[in-house]
């Protein structure tokens, strides 16, 4: 059944070539499903004090009459007051789906509220807002629909001088936005884009963290990387989200992690990740993250880690991009306390959140995958034994740092002579033994390139000596991705793969 193979080895450089090719496509792969992973969700803005003022009355569910005595004592009150207390009392009422449902279809409600909305009286405008904000927090599409004709003024509010009535805006909007596409059809040629540019030159930080949350829900649209981010890289609104991520005393965490979000989505668009380089954006993107190793050395903030997540989203994702490999200068990253700012978030993530493991192994890949300079760092720092350690993590968490591996082993045969001998040999044996098939599959490609780059091996007298066998077909043939398909044998998890492996690929000798 191997007829139909070579019976020679091929030449080094074209087995690496191939090796590379796989990993890449491999790569690409999984970029694309991280691409389309949407992180959609709402935000409910809520006063404390109003909730604690409010603590001891039970929002109850209103029906069409009660809905439409409080629209009417609201719109025609004798005391301000009395108007105030009737949309507090209908806010209330609207935080039940009942009542929101009741509200929508109600001839003349929205047209009331809005009426309310756009009145002279900044108390019962903040109220009626207030009730809008219940109403985009629904989870029913038809609501947001229904809101459709308050958005424009809540647009134009933007520009205003209350901070705390921006800030009800902006979440409002964010609600909306990624709610309904009638919505944003409707926004984006009354000017949101430039609405939002000129708010983020406010001094407020709620209105800032609002801002933020609103432009990460506007480019996660679907219609996002054709209609929406072209307008927002032609805006100032990239160089201002590069400013306000710069580290520094005035750094906040709750505004960074927003705009850090909204620089992952303009960058997973992949519309014109070149101007954002061009801007600083991987200097900045990589100052920011050895700040933030340094302040989970200082503190034990929860909240670093999702400050961490998008940084490290965002400079994996630069990093791919083909300009960054030919520009260089000033644009291209080299900076090696980038891997030990890496490494400081990789022993935190294994010790507080092991699912962002994975995160900071695909920023390690990319860095090491076209850079000798970062393989050298991981070397001349001793960091592959740490590597190695997190191999029993997980699965996913093992095929990275194997890759990671390779990509260290694929610079030449001066990488593979510090990798092995070492603590690599036995760490490799066990993830032969895998059950899964792409961790073995990983396992065989590093294999590979330590014996093309390094025929014998040997580790002193009385140690075992490894030496490849001569194979009547290419050593690329074992791995795990050519067993499947039609007149090949195919291994499952349940064979014993270290023991198939090892008769497979060499021979131990007791020198």
């Amino acid at each position: 059944m191997w007829s139909g193979r070579q019976s020679r080895l091929r030449p080094v450089g074209c087995v690496v070539e191939e090796l590379r090719c796989r990993r890449r496509e491999r790569e690409a792969a999984l970029r694309k499903a991280r691409r389309e992973q949407q992180l959609i969700s709402k935000r409910l803005l809520r006063d404390d004090v109003l909730v604690e003022a409010e603590g001891g009355c039970v929002a109850m569910i209103l029906g069409e009459a009660e809905i439409q005595q409080f629209l009417q004592l609201a719109q025609r009150g004798t005391e301000e007051k009395e108007r105030e207390r009737a949309l507090v009392s209908l806010r209330r009422g609207l935080q039940h789906p009942e009542t929101q449902r009741t509200f929508i279809w109600l001839e003349g409600s929205m047209r009331t509220l809005v009426g309310l909305l756009t009145s002279n009286q900044a108390l019962l405008q903040l109220e009626a807002a207030r009730c809008l904000h219940e109403l985009s927090h629904s989870e029913q599409s038809a609501v947001a629909e229904a809101c459709l004709p308050a958005t424009s003024y809540l647009l134009t509010y933007l520009s205003g001088h209350s901070s705390d009535f921006i800030e009800l805006c902006l979440y409002t909007l964010g609600n909306l936005i990624v709610e309904s596409e009638a919505v944003r059809r409707q926004l984006l040629p009354q000017g949101i884009v430039p609405a939002l540019a000129a708010c983020i030159q406010s001094p407020h930080l709620t209105v800032l963290e609002a801002l933020g949350y609103a432009l990460s829900q506007l480019l996660q649209a679907k219609e996002a990387p054709e209609m929406i981010v072209p307008s927002v890289l032609g805006s100032t609104l990239p160089q201002n989200i590069l400013r306000l991520l710069q580290p520094g005393p005035k750094l906040n965490l709750g505004v960074a992690v927003e705009f850090a979000w909204c620089l992952h989505y303009i960058i997973c668009s992949q519309v014109n990740n070149a101007l954002l380089i061009s801007h600083g954006g991987l200097s900045t993107l990589a100052m920011l993250l050895l700040d933030v190793a340094g302040a989970v050395q200082r503190t034990e903030d929860a909240g670093l880690e999702l400050l961490a997540c998008p940084v490290l989203r965002c400079l994996s994702n630069l990093l791919t991009e083909a300009a960054v490999e030919v520009m260089g200068g000033p644009n291209q990253l080299e900076d090696e306390r980038v891997v030990v700012a890496l490494f400081i978030l990789l022993q935190f993530f294994l010790q507080k959140q092991p699912s962002l493991l994975p995160e900071g192994l695909w920023l390690l890949n990319n860095l090491t995958a076209n850079s000798p300079c970062f393989c050298t760092s991981l070397l001349s720092m001793d960091l592959i034994e740490p590597l190695l350690q997190l191999l029993p993590v997980s699965n996913v968490v093992s095929v990275l740092v194997l890759t990671v591996l390779c990509n260290v082993a694929e610079k030449g045969p001066a990488y593979c002579q510090r990798l092995w001998p070492g603590p690599l040999l036995p760490c490799l044996m066990g993830t032969l033994a895998s059950s899964e098939t792409e961790v073995v599959g990983q396992s065989l490609e590093l294999l590979q390139l330590l014996f093309l780059y390094r025929p014998e091996v040997s580790f002193g007298p009385g140690t075992p000596v490894l030496r490849p066998l001569v194979s009547p077909w290419p050593l690329a043939f074992l791995s795990y991705s050519h067993f499947s398909g039609p007149g090949k044998p195919v291994w499952t998890p349940g064979q014993n793969f270290q023991l198939l492996v090892g008769k497979a690929l060499f021979e131990i000798e007791v020198g």
